[in-house]
């Protein structure tokens, strides 16, 4: 049981991390600047040696196109295999777990907590951080000159664009991440139309639930936009640091709830205190989905907006 429950305090930390952050960071140094580089091009081959500000706001230089990349960011491992580099992978997070070949690619360790010696061991050419990448570890990989790249976006579709496109031209794969932009806005806008117009249905969003408390997302986060944008209703933008009540959910009565398709969580809420009465869960209304394609900020964005749609509103899609 205490594993269990650790295995959730993880996701939930991950799920949190990968928001908060975002959003607390969202007007310093992003990757805005995608546009202003004369180095940047929609299409074509990156030149090097490219300069660029990274989103800790450092100007690093690379002088060659990286052959040896380390990711430290689940977000960042997906984007580097949609732009069709991952033969250049030989690092990743425990994190790390799309597309699922990544596993075979050494682990550095944690997100939080890489580690440097075998980061180093590596020799890469260019390591690339996220939106949790420690200060601490960044100083110390620059100290022992190891080239370091962080890049994250604001908290919404166009961070998730520019990141995609600032991590193209740093790997020397403009078209892709033009074709890859270019496909996920095609997929946005086509939910946007398919639910236009249509009745917003009550959602309640399950992060987590149980002796630890209950989770989910409040109006000033990605999530309860994305519910909007999938035409439902979130009735949880109340929530003050992702904390929430069962007895709140009870008294919305919520028409449907979405839940992570990991850990049995659909099993559990069928059968949890409070929970199991809520009409939506005895009307069969309790839909699962792959967390992950909502909380990377990374190409997938798109496909998890669309999942979700399809939950809010399955007839928009037949």
């Amino acid at each position: 049981m205490y594993t269990k429950f650790k295995k959730l305090s993880v996701v939930i930390l991950t799920f949190i991390l990968a928001f908060s952050f975002v959003g607390c960071n969202s007007n310093k140094n992003n990757t805005k600047g995608t546009k202003e580089n004369a180095n940047v091009e929609k299409k074509g081959e990156t030149k090097y040696p490219l300069t660029i500000k990274d989103s800790s706001g450092r100007n690093v230089t690379i002088e060659k196109e990286p052959q040896k990349i380390i990711s430290v960011g689940p977000n960042i491992t997906e984007t580097i295999y949609y732009l069709g580099k991952m033969d250049k992978l030989i690092g990743r997070t425990d994190f790390c777990d799309f597309p699922k070949d990544v596993k075979s690619v050494q682990s550095i360790g944690t997100l939080q907590q890489p580690n440097i010696e075998k980061i180093v061991d590596l020799k890469p050419d260019l390591v690339i951080g996220s939106t949790h990448f420690p200060k601490e570890t960044l100083e110390k990989l620059e100290a022992l000159g190891v080239k370091v790249v962080v890049l994250y976006g604001k908290e919404d579709f166009e961070g998730a664009y520019n990141t995609i496109e600032k991590l193209g031209e740093v790997l020397n794969a403009n078209d892709k991440a033009f074709e890859v932009v270019s496909n996920m806005k095609k997929k946005v806008e086509d939910v946007k139309v398919k639910v236009a117009g249509k009745e917003t249905p009550s959602v309640y969003y399950v992060i987590d639930f149980g002796p630890y408390g209950d989770f989910t997302a409040g109006s000033d986060t990605f999530i309860d936009k994305m519910i909007t944008m999938a035409g439902g209703n979130n009735i949880a933008k109340d929530a003050v640091n992702w904390k929430y009540s069962v007895e709140k959910v009870l008294e919305k009565n919520p028409d449907m709830l979405i839940c992570p398709v990991y850990f049995d969580y659909k099993k559990r809420l069928q059968e949890a205190k409070g929970y199991k009465d809520l009409d939506a869960i005895k009307k069969g209304n309790l839909f699962e989905i792959d967390n992950n394609m909502l909380d990377r900020q990374g190409p997938r964005l798109a496909d998890g907006l669309e999942a979700m749609a399809k939950i809010v509103h399955p007839e928009a899609f037949k």
